[in-house]
């Protein structure tokens, strides 16, 4: 940063002098980590700029159609791409998605049958799951419909269990279900290689059990994508990595063909399936913000990388550590009070574009079990592409930073964060 730069952060946005230094310390310490990351950056935009000339994309696929949608050229073009993108036989991609838990319920319900068993391969699922699959006791859950539940405990390194999961497969265990992110959770993010080695190890004891990921947060992190390594079904939402931040909404699906129609028929119903359905006239903005999703992504990418080395100096223990290699977004500091958490997160909120007056509380969401903080301001309503963050209330009080636009605005909130944490001491 030039003293042009420093003196907007410190007489502007009121940042101590000495935290605009020591972040210009820590910035030109991760300069290499950076470098790795636009590497894969430039992979995946080169692989999604091929999938939309495989496609023949054009200017006219960014008109839609009304009423039940028939025949949208639009919405087919924007599943065919995706389809290329991930790698697989078929895809649905809708705005009627409306979020990542929708898009993993849909697969979920559309896939699974009485009598089946779920089996988690990376111990229990993200809070918002619990209540769609029962272990939360719900109306309409799975477990409603007699579909079983069991997971399997990561090892104390932080590694799946294979040899556990593959003596947890039953006669009636149908799914193998794999969370590529950390959630609310102290662990570290499945890397393609490691959900590579569950899906060897699950169809060696049972050739047709059906893998799933929850990929939410994983997209174009690294060059392969779970699909690529015998996920038969994989789910995700597009306000966060895929959409680029311009997706107004909506969530996407990909997989096998067969699997894919089954959750069509859950997204509509039976015998209708992926035939209707409007776009709402959002396929220009799904379509430009895949487009840029290699780009924000790495940008996104570089400041968890920052804010993990600007927390790990200051002596907290963060996951991932700066020079770990990443499979999400998300970046985890234990910070151990409750202070420290609604300080970081009004931090965060005062750093944002929208909403930069309000400040964060925790409140009781619906689907999770502690009150949780939320800090957000977003050009689009929950958008975890762009800087946010959020913390359950309860020990040991970690906080999940992610998302940022541009690499700029993500280290920025990782300054103010810190700013309002010892302005609040």
């Amino acid at each position: 940063m030039d003293i042009g730069t420093n003196d907007i952060l410190c007489k502007q946005f009121s940042i101590p002098q000495d935290v605009v230094a020591f972040s210009q310390k820590i910035e030109s310490s991760i300069q290499d980590q950076f470098k790795s990351m636009e590497k894969i950056q430039e992979y995946n935009q080169y692989k999604v700029l091929k999938a939309m000339q495989k496609a023949n994309l054009s200017d006219t696929h960014f008109n839609w159609a009304t009423g039940y949608g028939y025949n949208d050229i639009g919405r087919e073009k924007v599943e065919q791409i995706y389809s290329y993108v991930f790698n697989t036989e078929d895809a649905i991609v809708r705005p009627n998605i409306v979020n990542g838990t929708h898009a993993l319920s849909l697969c979920l319900f559309g896939v699974l049958r009485p009598g089946d068993e779920i089996l988690s391969c990376t111990s229990r699922p993200y809070d918002t799951l619990e209540e769609v699959i029962g272990i939360r006791a719900s109306t309409g859950s799975l477990s409603e419909l007699g579909i079983t539940y069991n997971q399997v405990e990561f090892l104390e390194d932080g590694n799946p269990d294979i040899e556990t999961i593959k003596k947890s497969i039953s006669s009636k265990t149908k799914m193998a279900y794999i969370q590529r992110s950390k959630g609310y959770s102290w662990r570290k993010s499945m890397s393609i290689d490691d959900i590579e080695r569950i899906v060897r190890a699950v169809k060696e004891v049972k050739e047709d059990i059906i893998v799933m990921v929850d990929n939410c947060y994983g997209e174009f992190i690294e060059t392969r994508e779970p699909t690529d390594v015998g996920v038969d079904i994989m789910a995700g939402s597009l306000i966060k990595n895929p959409g680029g931040g311009l997706a107004l909404t909506g969530g996407y699906i990909v997989g096998k063909k067969e699997l894919v129609e089954k959750v069509s028929y859950r997204l509509t119903c039976p015998g209708i399936g992926k035939e209707c359905g409007l776009t709402f006239g959002v396929t220009r903005n799904v379509l430009q913000g895949l487009f840029l999703a290699p780009y924000t992504v790495c940008q996104a990418l570089k400041g968890a990388v920052f804010c993990s080395k600007f927390f790990e100096e200051l002596g907290y223990e963060v996951l991932p550590k700066p020079t770990e290699n990443r499979s999400d977004i998300i970046q985890s500091i234990k910070l151990g009070s409750e202070k420290d958490v609604i300080s970081f997160c009004k931090g965060i909120q005062a750093a944002a574009p929208v909403d930069s007056f309000v400040s964060p509380e925790p409140w009781d969401m619906p689907g999770y079990d502690s009150k949780v903080i939320m800090a957000a301001g977003a050009f689009i309503q929950g958008s975890s592409i762009e800087l946010s963050a959020d913390a359950p209330i309860k020990p040991p009080y970690i906080v999940y930073f992610q998302g940022g636009l541009t690499y700029t605005h993500s280290k920025f909130g990782t300054i103010s964060a810190y700013s309002q944490m010892l302005r609040d001491k």
